[in-house]
């Protein structure tokens, strides 16, 4: 739930009539961050109720385009778990779960990437051509892109990534395109899994050098109190993060978040930030404002 700030700071903004003269200093205390970012890899994890809000989607596509271009390589990681349970209800197939996993018996993993690589992935390229951006989508399938292997018998196939292909993204950015991966992989003999989105992003961020990983989520970051949004912590570095998980403060689902968050600076990301992606507009919040949004994880 947004703090009365946050919603007072959003309706303020969104009632705001800006001059030419306040827009263009706006343009010019960007600049530093935009120089920043420029030539640089920045993936974003996508997911959640900004990817459920449809006004939230198409102020994330925005966003995404303009960072395009002006020159920052983004590559934008999707989920899509809410569409995939709503397809097995569909087809009268109930989803199953094992700590947080999806259960993914051959037909499941059939149905997965049918609407990851298909419904989500496509209708999200299909948002940023609209929006007058080059994107194309592709699956860990697509060159191999993300090679995986069987996480555990008791979830079926559910992957673990064992390789990041990372010339099929190369290759896309050399064309001036935005990459849309849907996070599906497979393994050298056919095999196709389900991978955890925060995992792939994590992975895929690190194989590629991103300066930054964005995490966007359903909160406003790690929150020192789950019940007071007021109480976010922007700043936590590693050895931080040990101290939080000792004291409880880094609990439930923010638990495998933040491990995702380390396994990605672990693996090269320069850091990871994790924030709401229900605020408008908060990817350049976070990348071209001095002050940030949500949480920033690194050494």
């Amino acid at each position: 739930m947004k703090s009365d700030k946050t919603v007072v700071l959003e309706e303020e903004y969104m009632h705001t009539e800006f001059s030419n003269a306040e827009r263009a200093e706006i343009l010019v205390q960007a600049l530093p961050n935009i120089k920043k970012y420029v030539g640089k890899i920045v993936v974003v994890k996508y997911g959640g109720n900004a990817m459920i809000n449809e006004e939230l989607k198409q102020q994330v596509m925005e966003d995404i385009v303009l960072l395009n271009l002006i020159g920052v390589k983004i590559v934008l990681v999707h989920g899509g778990g809410p569409e995939i349970s709503d397809m097995m209800d569909k087809l009268g197939k109930e989803p199953r779960f094992v700590d947080g996993l999806r259960v993914t018996d051959a037909e499941t993993a059939e149905i997965a990437q049918m609407v990851l690589s298909g419904k989500v992935n496509k209708s999200l390229v299909n948002l940023l051509l609209k929006k007058g951006g080059n994107a194309i989508g592709l699956s860990g399938v697509d060159g191999r892109f993300i090679e995986a292997e069987m996480k555990d018998e008791i979830l079926g196939y559910v992957g673990q990534i064992t390789r990041i292909n990372t010339d099929p993204i190369t290759g896309l950015f050399e064309g001036g395109y935005i990459p849309v991966v849907a996070t599906v992989g497979c393994d050298r003999q056919g095999n196709v899994y389900n991978i955890n989105g925060d995992t792939a992003a994590a992975y895929i961020a690190g194989a590629l050098g991103a300066e930054r990983l964005i995490m966007m989520t359903d909160v406003a970051g790690v929150l020192r109190d789950k019940d007071n949004p007021d109480s976010l912590i922007s700043q936590v570095t590693l050895e931080d993060a040990k101290q939080l998980f000792a004291e409880g403060v880094i609990a439930g689902g923010m638990i495998p978040k933040v491990e995702c968050c380390i396994e990605a600076i672990d693996r090269g990301v320069k850091n990871v930030v994790i924030m709401d992606g229900r605020v408008p507009h908060s990817i350049l919040m976070e990348l071209l404002t001095d002050e940030g949004a949500g949480t920033l994880i690194g050494e």
